[in-house]
Formats: C-alpha cells, structure tokens, sequence
C-alpha cells in the first residue's frame, strides 16, 4: 500500500520536534550542571616509561588506561582519540612538538603527557598538561607522585591527577576520580553495605551483618556510613565507623517502629529518617549521636526517603503519600514551607543536586517513551519545576544519587531478575552499567 507523502512529513515533523524540545529540555540541564560549556579539545599521551624495573610496563598500562577512562568520564573533555595521537611518546617538557598535537588529526587544545618509573618498590609519576596553542608558555599543570608500586597505588595516582586536570579545566569544580559509590549487594549470601570506585572498580564489602541491609548513606566527612537493617526489634537505623571498621551505637534510630532511609545533613552533625515510632511512618530528625529526635512531618499516610539541600542544609525533600500515590515535597528543615513538586505518577527515591538547584528521583508517569508502567530517572529544576526524562525504555530504575561534582548521577536498573548499578551524566548521556553479578542496589554517591 501507497503511503501519502503527507504521512511521511508529519511523522518527520513529529520526531523532529519532539528531538528539539529534548534538546532544549537538555539545555538547562546541562548549563546548570556545567555540561553545557564548550567542551575543551584534550589528548592523553600514553606516559613514557623511565626505568627498566619488571613492575614498569604493567602499572604504565594501568595508568595510562585509568587517566584516559578518568578524563572521558568527567563530560566536559572531547577526548582525541587514541588512534589520533601522534606516535611521540613525550616524557618531559622539552620532549613535547606541541605543533604536532595541534594539528590534524589530534587538534588537540591541551595534551597530558609525562612519564612513570618503578624504583625501590615505588612508583613515580612525573605529569604535564600543556596549552598546545601557547607555544610561549604552554604548562598549564605540572605534578609529581611517589607512592607504593602497585596497581590500586598507581589508579589512585593516575585519579589524583585527573581530578587535578578536571579541576583546572573544568571551571574549578572538584573531579570525582576518587570519590566512591556505596551500594547494597547481595553476592555475599545476605544484603550487605558494600563500596567501589566510582568507575565500578575495587568492589568489596564493607558489613558483615548477616541481616537484610538497605539504604546505605555515607557521612559527609566519609568516616561513617548510616544504614537501615532488619533485626530482632525491627527496622532500625545503625551506624558503622569506616575508621574503626566496625558498627557504633546510633540510639535514636532504634526507638520504636519501623526506621528507616537515613540522611547525612551536610553539616555531619544530624541525621533525617522515616521512623514509625508515633503510629505513620514520618520523618525526624535526630543528632548522630542520637539526641535531640524530633518529628517534622504530621500527616496520615507514609512519609519516607528524606534528602537534604546540601547547598543550604536548611531544607529536605521527601515522598509523601498523603494524597494517594507517593510524591515528591520539599519543605523547611522544621517542617515548614510545604510545596508538591511531582504531578501525578508514582514519584519516589529523591536526591538533591550538590548546587542545590535540582532534583533528581525516580518516576513512572504511565505515559511517554518506556510507557506503559516506565518507572525512570528523572531531573527536575526546583524553582521552574521544569523536568527532564533521562532514561527511557531501559528496565527499571530506581534510588539516583548525585556525584559531588554535580556532573553525574548513578543509579539502579533492573531488566528482569537482575539488578544492576548503572551511571550517567546528569543530562542523561554516558550511560554506563558499573556492577556485574549478584542483586546490587540503592547506591550513595560519597560527599567528596
């Protein structure tokens, strides 16, 4: 059968502007997020190696391969591809043709180059980043590492100076090479607290509760981590010491009830949570010593899932059943200042943006792309309450958490029986799956 070309230019006309309101919706993303910068042209040299220690070629090869994931997962480089580079392997300043990373094909604007030897059991790392087109004076970084020569010393070497590259490009915001991802797994036998870099590397556990463990919040110092866990007397929230490597006593979030979906405040000195304790799950607000436990929530139906504005630590956002399907409400620390920000659908597991100007949750709208029933990430901006779809038609997903450097969120997706941990940029691309094997979820992104 004949198609009118009539349909053909309406379909046309409908994806080409459904793809542009997208493209907008993005832009305001992007621009508070700082993703929306013209991204600055940055080649990676492999390093020279500097000495004939055995130890040398294999921990080049991790750093060189650290450095270059570290720099294109930070969304702000156009990364020269490796097949571009020019075959110079520079190891010091006076090696480098900065005309030669200039030109086509690298073009690149700035290159980090330098070199890596192993001596006496330590690895040492000379690095560069160079303005290829300030040929007067072109070093924009220069840096020097000496730590234990071994591969988890050598990523962190390779960590530090991205971060030390994203911060000087990037606008001065922090990178997160080094920042970790905590997350429930249960490959273990139980569902137990475990941590990983924030690229998916080094996953261990870190409880040993054999008891069933969620919501897993690190504190904003990264020296404890606060938990909701099922034990005799029910849900409670504990607390376990990263520097003690064992649980401390946490007695306001055993009193009474079910407890459970802790939050740091960004002082470190108070925790939000739902508690059950005077009949609906509402929320309080306790010191992390226990103290001063106090309920800022006095409606019927559950109120669950608080986050605070780290921004101000003056505010928290939170779900809400009051009016039937979960929701998404912000309000004052004192409970204060109520406003609704979701408008229907089943909107939980918020998060607020490190600039305090966004939010991100998980949300099934019934309609749009992955309906009928797609339950997605979502980012809204709080004072316009304009939102933004990240994912779409990808399983479920579920508990998004911001990175420090407001340019990433990680989340969880399940497609089937499986249940992974998955990143993205905050504007919804670079979407990468971080956890392979076993049930692992609900992950918190460390405060630095």
């Amino acid at each position: 059968m004949r198609v009118p070309i009539r349909s053909y230019v309406s379909s046309f006309l409908l994806i080409a502007f459904f793809s542009f309101a997208r493209v907008q919706a993005q832009d305001w993303v992007r621009t508070g997020t700082n993703l929306g910068n013209e991204k600055i042209r940055l080649a990676a040299a492999d390093f020279k190696p500097g000495s004939a220690d055995p130890q040398t070629p294999a921990l080049k090869a991790v750093f060189d391969a650290t450095l270059y994931s570290d720099l294109g997962n930070a969304g702000i480089f156009d990364l020269v591809s490796k097949s571009f580079a020019p075959q110079a392997m520079p190891g010091a300043p006076q090696e480098i043709n900065l005309a030669q990373w200039s030109a086509a094909p690298a073009n690149a604007a700035m290159v980090a180059f330098g070199n890596l030897s192993v001596t006496n059991g330590r690895v040492v790392v000379y690095g560069w980043l160079f303005d290829t087109r300030n040929t007067a004076n072109p070093q924009v970084l220069g840096k020097q590492y000496n730590e234990e020569a071994n591969q988890d010393m050598t990523r962190t070497i390779a960590h530090r100076f991205a971060d030390e590259i994203i911060f000087r490009l990037g606008g001065g915001i922090n990178g997160i090479a080094e920042t970790k991802i905590y997350f429930i797994s249960s490959r273990s036998g139980s569902k137990e607290v475990w941590a990983m870099d924030y690229d998916g590397q080094n996953q261990h556990q870190i409880t040993h509760l054999g008891a069933i463990t969620i919501s897993p919040r690190i504190s904003p110092d990264n020296t404890r981590i606060a938990c909701a866990s099922l034990g005799r007397e029910g849900w409670g929230i504990r607390m376990y010491s990263l520097e003690l490597g064992r649980m401390v006593a946490f007695p306001g979030g055993s009193t009474g009830g079910a407890n459970q979906s802790p939050s740091w405040a960004p002082d470190g000195n108070r925790i939000a949570f739902s508690s059950s304790r005077s009949g609906d799950p509402e929320i309080w607000i306790a010191n992390t010593d226990g103290g001063n436990a106090h309920r800022v929530t006095f409606f019927a139906g559950p109120d669950v899932s608080p986050t605070w504005n780290p921004k101000t630590g003056t505010q928290l956002a939170w779900v809400s059943g009051r009016t039937g399907l979960p929701q998404i409400y912000i309000m004052d620390q004192d409970g204060s200042n109520i406003q609704r920000m979701t408008d229907g659908g089943y909107a939980v597991s918020p998060s607020w943006a490190p600039n305090g100007q966004f939010l991100t949750f998980s949300w099934n709208r019934k309609y749009g792309p992955g309906a009928p029933g797609g339950q997605d990430i979502y980012v809204m901006d709080i004072a316009s309450k304009r939102w933004l779809q990240l994912t779409h038609d990808a399983g479920s997903n579920d508990f998004p958490s911001w990175s420090p450097d407001g340019r990433h969120i990680v989340f969880q997706r399940q497609m089937g029986s499986h249940t992974e941990i998955w990143s993205m940029l905050s504007d919804g691309t670079q979407q990468q799956q971080l956890t392979h094997g076993g049930t692992n979820m609900m992950p918190n992104w460390s405060w630095k």
